[in-house]
């Protein structure tokens, strides 16, 4: 009677913590369920050259169906360029004068700011794909996000870029030496919304790679370049009269706003998170170890 009790005992604890696990598992089931659209996931080749093509054209579509606003724009130029006349950093027509001088330089960068932005950007998220796929998804909705809010500055903010001033002098670098150099001159300026300057996406997509393959790339040399191109992009933009400085600055608070939307999904930034994501077949099977019989020791077993 007394060894019967113990064993009725284990078998009804056995069967109330298989009832447990029995009724946590759906819970478990809907909370990973919960989590999984904020877990990176192995990005798939097809579906990412999609969405950039598609994300970049909606992005087109819209920066260019902004109304032009040419006179609230050029308002809006004049007053920002007092603004750094009273900060004491209205430089940028001593800059484009002084590099458009020196016929060689300024003509490469006409170039680079025609070709650069894309080509990098596009670069760096190849390399995130192939090399840091865990991370991927993570930077690539930082730069989205940057992007989506930029398109709300131009928006809510016309704003005429310094070539286009009425009365600053400032020099149109592309027209003055006829160089394929910005969608927004020369032959394909009526292609090109060119009344959106602020902010500055020259300078939050060059600042996104630059800090991307500065947290992630292993060479010396490569950190160091991530750390020189959007460095180098603020000199073109200004040398160039396509941006003031506050246009960086602008595009440097969309670039903090797109890390904090990744952030606030991820729960992380992307370069804090797994390189790799493993794939289903090499995860453990917490399900097939939960579901196997409660099995007593031999030692109790009579």
């Amino acid at each position: 009677m007394n060894e019967a009790a113990p064993e009725a005992n284990t078998k009804q604890s056995g069967r109330t913590h298989g009832l447990g696990r029995a009724l946590d598992r759906p819970l478990d089931h809907v909370a990973s369920r919960l989590r999984s659209p904020r877990s990176p996931r192995r990005p798939r080749l097809w579906f990412e050259i999609l969405l950039v093509a598609m994300s970049y054209w909606v992005y087109s579509l819209v920066r260019n169906a902004v109304p032009e606003q040419k006179a609230a724009a050029l308002a809006n130029a004049d007053w920002l360029w007092s603004v750094e006349r009273f900060l004491g950093i209205a430089v940028e027509q001593s800059v484009n004068h002084a590099v458009n001088s020196v016929t060689w330089l300024i003509v490469s960068m006409n170039y680079y700011y025609a070709t650069l932005h894309f080509i990098v950007t596009i670069s760096v998220l190849v390399w995130l794909f192939r090399r840091h796929p865990g991370r991927y998804a993570a930077a690539r909705l930082a730069l989205f996000a940057t992007t989506a809010v930029a398109l709300l500055g131009y928006y809510l903010y016309p704003l005429a870029p310094p070539r286009l001033m009425n009365g600053s002098h400032f020099i149109d670098t592309v027209l003055v030496h006829q160089t394929w150099g910005s969608m927004a001159s020369g032959n394909f300026k009526n292609m090109s919304n060119q009344y959106a300057a602020m902010p500055s996406m020259h300078i939050g997509w060059s600042l996104w790679c630059g800090l991307t393959v500065f947290a992630l790339a292993s060479a010396p040399w490569a950190r160091i370049l991530g750390l020189l191109y959007p460095t180098v992009t603020l000199m073109v933009i200004v040398s160039t009269a396509n941006h003031f400085w506050l246009d960086a600055v602008g595009g440097v608070a969309c670039l903090a706003f797109g890390y904090a939307v990744s952030y606030a999904w991820y729960g992380s930034l992307p370069h804090r998170l797994p390189r790799c994501i493993p794939r289903k077949s090499d995860r453990p099977r917490l399900s097939a170890l939960g579901a196997q019989p409660h099995r007593e020791p031999a030692a109790t077993r009579r």
